[in-house]
């Protein structure tokens, strides 16, 4: 791998970390301000919102300055949100200016990828990033809860700064507080990060012009036959394990009367098992076969439904780790595929973009249904069911797509297939 990857990597891993333990961080400062249920998974959400409304600007704003500088950028933005959020502003409003950063992060950091590598190195460098960003959400869940937990909490808030009234006063303040530094040390290697000698593309400023060139991007991946695919796939696993975060915290208090600090670390496990499955997946699987692995999403939302009958934390161990283990295996290869066919239709930036709105539209709805049905008294049991359910209907329909593909459309999809196993770039 080059040297600049290795840059991103670090870069990318700190601002998630920040942005994982934030989450958790905002969840409890909710919590002991009282405020309803609805509201703290209403984060997630909130979170998504930037990602859907700019995802036609965010795009070509990666494509047209370099990418290490969209980055920088970006990661300040984060740090603002993180500001708001102790300085009294509403925690929903304050994430999701954290997440409008984040949304311009995302297009740049993948985009540079595909700059920087040839695409026989794609799975590869993907199972290395999402290895990463899962192991940054791990890392930053639990980091978010020790934060805050007895151990930890006492001696942050403990620190006293000489001529500097900070205001905090509480565990969750203390936490975000000390994230703000975690974004900083980001900020150092976005500023390391080389330029690279792709072309920049020059950044259209009429918005209703970017806005039709997205939706076109947007309706060429979907069209695509593997695309299509590749892109129902991800969109649905992002939006469910966007929604899991939050529902595991949930489901923890209610099924074993865990604190947030003790529920952060099963979100934890979850993620260990995903970044266990996405790394074996980067190893064991080939570009044109990611489609072989659309079956384990339907065993995925049948193991959500088993989360109902679990009481005992050894049996909910090694549970969550395999229901995050088939998730890391499913989303890698599947992932690749979709940034090779994207590269090939438009462009990075841009196939990262329309990835993204998709993903994050998918996290939005599910997690605005998950928030109101939490408002109209629905229990930590029930949405485990019907995000269970639907994520098992929905793999065993993407199956039966693909499987309609590979007959009506044989020719098509052998093509690509074939232009993903030979390495050139074909445009």
């Amino acid at each position: 791998m080059k040297k600049g990857f290795f840059t991103i990597m670090a870069a990318q891993f700190f601002s998630s970390l920040a942005d994982n333990a934030l989450f958790v961080a905002a969840v409890e400062l909710l919590k002991s301000g009282g405020a309803p249920e609805w509201q703290r998974a209403a984060l997630v959400p909130m979170f998504a919102l930037f990602y859907v409304v700019l995802a036609p600007f965010v795009g070509a704003f990666a494509d047209a300055w370099p990418k290490g500088k969209v980055m920088f950028l970006s990661n300040s933005i984060k740090v603002v949100g993180c500001l708001m959020m102790l300085f009294g502003s509403h925690p929903l409003i304050a994430y999701a200016v954290v997440g409008l950063g984040a949304a311009a992060y995302s297009p740049a950091k993948y985009g540079i990828l595909t700059e920087l590598l040839p695409p026989s190195q794609l799975v590869k460098a993907n199972g290395w990033i999402e290895g990463l960003t899962i192991a940054s959400i791990i890392l930053g869940v639990v980091l978010g809860g020790q934060l805050m937990g007895p151990l930890i909490a006492p001696h942050l808030l403990g620190l006293d700064f000489p001529m500097l009234d900070t205001g905090v006063g509480t565990p969750p303040e203390a936490a975000i507080a000390t994230l703000v530094l975690l974004y900083v040390v980001a900020a150092g290697f976005n500023l390391r990060i080389p330029r690279t000698s792709t072309a920049l593309q020059p950044f259209e400023s009429n918005p209703i012009e970017l806005v039709r060139d997205f939706a076109d991007c947007n309706r060429r991946l979907w069209r695509d036959k593997l695309g299509q695919i590749s892109l129902a796939t991800t969109t649905l696993f992002w939006g469910v394990s966007g929604n899991l975060r939050y529902i595991v915290l949930a489901w923890a208090a209610v099924a074993l009367g865990y604190d947030t600090t003790k529920a952060s670390s099963l979100v934890g496990v979850v993620a260990i098992g995903t970044a266990v499955g996405a790394v074996v997946a980067s190893v064991k699987m080939k570009l044109d076969r990611a489609t072989a692995v659309i079956p384990l999403g339907v065993a995925m939302g049948v193991l959500v439904l088993g989360m109902n009958f679990l009481r005992d934390v050894g049996v909910a161990v090694p549970f969550l780790i395999i229901l995050g283990g088939l998730g890391g295996f499913l989303v890698v290869p599947m992932n690749a595929l979709l940034q090779h066919r994207g590269h090939n239709l438009m462009g990075a930036g841009r196939s990262i973009a329309v990835q993204n709105f998709n993903e994050q539209a998918c996290i939005l709805l599910l997690g605005l249904g998950y928030s109101a049905l939490t408002n109209s008294g629905l229990s930590a049991y029930g949405a485990i069911t019907a995000f269970g359910l639907v994520v098992a209907s929905a793999m065993f329909l993407i199956g039966r797509w693909h499987r309609h593909n590979t007959v009506h459309h044989q020719a098509e999809v052998d093509h690509l297939l074939a232009i993903a196993r030979s390495d050139a770039h074909h445009h």
